[in-house]
C-alpha cells in the first residue's frame, strides 16, 4: 500500500515537472493569453455585481516604449540585468529590516513577479513561494531577459481590469505603448505597487513624487541594452 502511494506521488511530481517545463518552453515563443489573476479578478467583479473589466492586448516588445521597459526596471528591480532571478543582496536587506521591526519590505524581482503572475495564484503561502522559486528558475534558464520583460509588461495588472502595457497606455494616456514619453512611462511604473488604488493620470502627490524619483533613476541607469549585463543601481 505504501509502495503504491509513493509511486503515485512520484508520477504526480514527474508529470508536474514535464507539464511545467513544457508550458514555460511554449511561452518562450507564444503570447500568454491569460493569467490566473485575470481570471480571479473577473470572478471577483462578477460576485460584487460590478461591471466586469478585462482589457488585455498582447503586443511585442518592439511595440513597447523603451521608456516603459526602463521605468519598470528602475522602479521594481534595478539589478534585473545582472541577477539570475533572485536578488540575494535585496533579500538579505529585506530580512534585516523585517527582523528589526521596520516596515515590511519584499525583495521580489521582476523574474519572480513574472513567474507568479503567469503561472500561479496571488495569495501568499509557503507552497506558492516554493513554486514561485521553481518557475523563476525555469524562466531564467529558458527565456532571455528581454523575453521576461516582454511577458511581464504584457501580463501584469496596471489598473482596474487593465492588463499589459498596451491597454494601460490606452487607458491612462490614450496612446500606444510604443509612444509613451519618459514621464508617462514613469507614471505607469509608479502605480505598480497597487494599481487598483493608485492612478497614473491624474497623478496624486505621492505618485508625482514617485515619478520624479523613477525618472532620476532612469537618467542614471542610461540606455537599456539587454545584450549588456551592466545594470547600475542608485543607493537609496
Amino acid at each position: 500500500m505504501i509502495k503504491h502511494f509513493f509511486k503515485f506521488i512520484f508520477k504526480i511530481i514527474l508529470w508536474f515537472i514535464v507539464l511545467s517545463v513544457g508550458l514555460v518552453f511554449l511561452y518562450k515563443w507564444v503570447p500568454v493569453p491569460a493569467t490566473p489573476l485575470m481570471i480571479i479578478r473577473c470572478f471577483e467583479t462578477s460576485d460584487d455585481k460590478k461591471e466586469t473589466l478585462w482589457k488585455h492586448d498582447w503586443v511585442s516588445i518592439d511595440n513597447i516604449s523603451k521608456n516603459l521597459q526602463l521605468a519598470v526596471i528602475c522602479s521594481e528591480d534595478q539589478n534585473f540585468l545582472t541577477h539570475k532571478g533572485f536578488d540575494i543582496k535585496a533579500i538579505e536587506k529585506a530580512y534585516e529590516n523585517n527582523k528589526r521591526g521596520k516596515k515590511l519590505k519584499g525583495a521580489s524581482t521582476i523574474s519572480q513577479q513574472t513567474a507568479k503572475n503567469v503561472f500561479l495564484w496571488p495569495q501568499r503561502s509557503w507552497l506558492r513561494k516554493g513554486l514561485e522559486a521553481y518557475f523563476t528558475f525555469l524562466i531564467e534558464w529558458m527565456w532571455s531577459k528581454e523575453r521576461i520583460i516582454e511577458v511581464y509588461l504584457n501580463s501584469i495588472e496596471m489598473g482596474h481590469g487593465v492588463y499589459g502595457a498596451e491597454e494601460a497606455s490606452q487607458y491612462w494616456f490614450k496612446k500606444s505603448a510604443s509612444k509613451l514619453s519618459q514621464l508617462e512611462a514613469a507614471a505607469i511604473a509608479a502605480i505598480l505597487p497597487n494599481p487598483r488604488v493608485y492612478k497614473a493620470n491624474p497623478a496624486s502627490n505621492y505618485i508625482q513624487a514617485r515619478k520624479v524619483w523613477i525618472v532620476k533613476q532612469m537618467n542614471y541607469f542610461g540606455p537599456l541594452d539587454y545584450s549588456k549585463k551592466d545594470g547600475k543601481r542608485l543607493k537609496n
